[in-house]
């Protein structure tokens, strides 16, 4: 069972180099009370791609989401009120 919501919508945007791109994440639990993290990736204004990893614990799901965060301030992407990340799927 999941104990805190974990959501995340980021982007980074450079209009010299054409680029706008977003990325989402989310903790959420499965059919069988595992943790899921469900990402979504692409240019804004598209669905993009998505991808999904299965835990079982929240503990290791939490681990990965902060590790994928850390990647991607590093390279520039930043929040934004501009949408949220409710429905990854």
């Amino acid at each position: 069972m999941i104990t805190q919501p974990y959501h995340l919508y980021v982007e980074r945007t450079d209009f010299t180099k054409n680029m706008a791109r977003f990325y989402a994440m989310a903790i959420e639990p499965n059919l069988f009370g595992e943790a899921c993290l469900m990402r979504r990736w692409g240019r804004i204004g598209t669905k993009g791609q998505s991808m999904s990893h299965q835990f079982e614990t929240e503990q290791e799901a939490v681990a990965l989401f902060l590790d994928l965060l850390r990647q991607k301030k590093r390279r520039g992407y930043s929040t934004t009120v501009r949408q949220s990340c409710g429905d990854l799927r």
